[in-house]
């Protein structure tokens, strides 16, 4: 096991990177609805419940991110978490710039928000907060509605890698 020690600060990125990254996580994709009509979204893998009363989710979003602008503009949004067949779906909402969703199934909802067909589950949400936090955004958002489908299995983040879990 490795110690971090004087030589190994925890400013080290590699080391920070591959200690953080035995935290298993889940892949979510936040989008909205563009001013153009078009679905802007990116992957996001911090994603958290914050509170039940009133219920609020947490998610973390580089600042160098090309979509956030737009997500952040429409003030609503759907979190979309990504089942275990979706890698495809990541890959694509996760490479910059582009037609991220050229060959994604979506949906827009009620509240305006892009949902990826096929998740796990969906989050529409209301912005609440957005924090500077480092290099990333740390947004706030209250939940709208919610939706889960029976079955399946999470596609997760792992050691720098793609994962699966079977959960019973």
């Amino acid at each position: 096991m490795e110690r971090l020690t004087d030589a190994a600060p925890a400013t080290d990125p590699a080391l920070l990177r591959r200690v953080l990254g035995t935290f298993a996580s889940g892949i979510t994709v936040v989008a909205a609805l563009g001013d153009d009509g078009r679905p802007a979204g990116l992957a996001c893998q911090s994603f958290a419940s914050l509170s039940l009363d009133p219920p609020l989710v947490l998610l973390c979003v580089g600042k160098g991110s090309s979509s956030w602008p737009a997500v952040r503009a429409a003030g609503r949004f759907g979190v979309s978490i990504l089942a275990e067949e979706q890698r495809a779906v990541c890959e694509a909402l996760g490479r910059p710039g582009g037609d991220k969703f050229a060959g994604v199934a979506w949906e827009e909802s009620a509240h305006g928000a892009v949902r990826v067909t096929g998740a796990l589950a969906t989050v529409d949400c209301a912005l609440d907060t957005v924090h500077e936090a480092g290099d990333h955004y740390l947004v706030t958002a209250r939940i709208l509605e919610l939706t889960a489908r029976e079955g399946g299995s999470p596609l997760l983040y792992f050691r720098s890698d793609y994962a699966t879990g079977a959960f019973g």
